[in-house]
C-alpha cells in the first residue's frame, strides 16, 4: 500500500551565521540567504495493505516529515515513493483545519479536500457529530476558538468518517480525554478490520504496543530499526538510555 525506496527529503531554511553585514546585504534578494538541510535520509519503507504500522522517535527525529511526506504535503528531492489509495491524513494538532470556518465548514472542506463526492460529504456531518461528541453550538462556532482537546475530536472525526484506504495520524490522541482515546482507539480497530492502512507516529511506545502490527524507529531522520513494536521498542530505549530487559 505504501512503498518507499531512498528517499530523501531536504528543506530550505533561513541561513544563519553571516561573517560581517556586507556579506548580509549582499545576499539580500538572492538565494544566498537560504541553504538547504537534509531532513529525511535514504528513507526504505513498506506497510501492507491493512496493517497499522507505527513510528516512533524523539522530538526533531523526523517523523512529522515522514508523515507529510506520505500526505504528499512534501515531496521528495530524491528517490521513489507510491502511495495507494485515498489518504486521510490528521496531522500536527489543527493542521488541515482553517480556523476562521467553524467546525461544519470545516467538514465539508475536508471532505472536498480529501477528495469525497458531495453525497460523502453529506453522509459524514452525522458521524463527525456523533464522533466527535461536539455540541451544534460547538460546530457552528469558528474553529480557532476551540481547544485543543475539540480541534483532536474534530479532526479525528473527519478524518475517520468515510472509511479512508491510507489513515496518517501524527501525535494527536494525546490531548484527549481517556473516555475519547479509547474511542479513537476502537475506531481503528474498526477501520483496521476493513483493511484501512495506518501509520501512526508516536513518541509514546506504549500507543504504539497497544495499536500497531509492526514499527519502525526514527533517529537523526534515519530508519534505524525496522520489526515488531516489541523490537522496536526495545532499540528505541536503548536510543534514550533507558535500561530494557531482553
Amino acid at each position: 500500500m505504501i512503498e518507499l525506496r531512498g528517499v530523501h527529503v531536504d528543506y530550505l531554511v533561513q541561513r544563519h551565521g553571516f561573517r560581517s553585514i556586507k556579506e548580509y546585504l549582499v545576499s539580500i534578494g538572492g538565494k544566498r540567504l537560504l541553504e538547504r538541510k537534509r531532513i529525511l535520509f535514504d528513507i526504505d519503507l513498506t506497510v501492507h495493505r491493512g496493517e497499522c504500522f507505527g513510528v516512533i522517535g524523539r522530538n526533531g527525529s523526523g517523523k512529522s516529515t515522514l508523515l507529510r511526506l506520505l500526505s504528499g504535503i512534501v515531496q521528495p528531492t530524491e528517490g521513489a515513493m507510491r502511495v495507494n489509495g485515498r489518504v486521510a491524513p490528521m496531522l500536527a494538532l489543527g493542521v488541515g483545519l482553517e480556523p476562521e470556518l467553524s467546525g461544519w465548514e470545516n467538514v465539508r472542506l475536508c471532505g472536498i479536500l480529501m477528495g469525497n463526492s458531495r453525497a460523502e460529504v453529506r453522509s459524514s456531518l452525522d458521524h463527525v457529530a456523533a464522533f466527535s461528541g461536539l455540541t451544534e453550538a460547538d460546530l457552528q462556532m469558528q474553529v480557532k476558538r476551540y481547544s485543543t482537546g475539540m480541534m483532536a475530536r474534530l479532526g479525528f472525526a473527519i478524518a475517520t468518517a468515510n472509511d479512508p484506504e491510507v489513515l496518517l495520524i501524527d501525535e494527536v490522541l494525546a490531548v484527549g480525554d481517556i473516555a475519547f482515546q479509547q474511542k479513537c482507539y476502537q475506531r481503528i480497530d474498526e477501520l483496521k478490520r476493513k483493511g484501512c492502512t495506518i501509520v501512526f507516529v508516536s513518541h509514546f511506545l506504549g500507543e504504539l504496543q497497544k495499536i500497531c502490527d509492526r514499527a519502525a524507529c526514527v533517529e537523526k531522520g534515519r530508519i534505524v530499526k525496522i520489526g515488531t513494536t516489541h523490537e522496536v521498542g526495545m532499540h528505541y530505549h536503548g536510543i534514550l538510555g533507558i535500561p530494557v530487559d531482553p
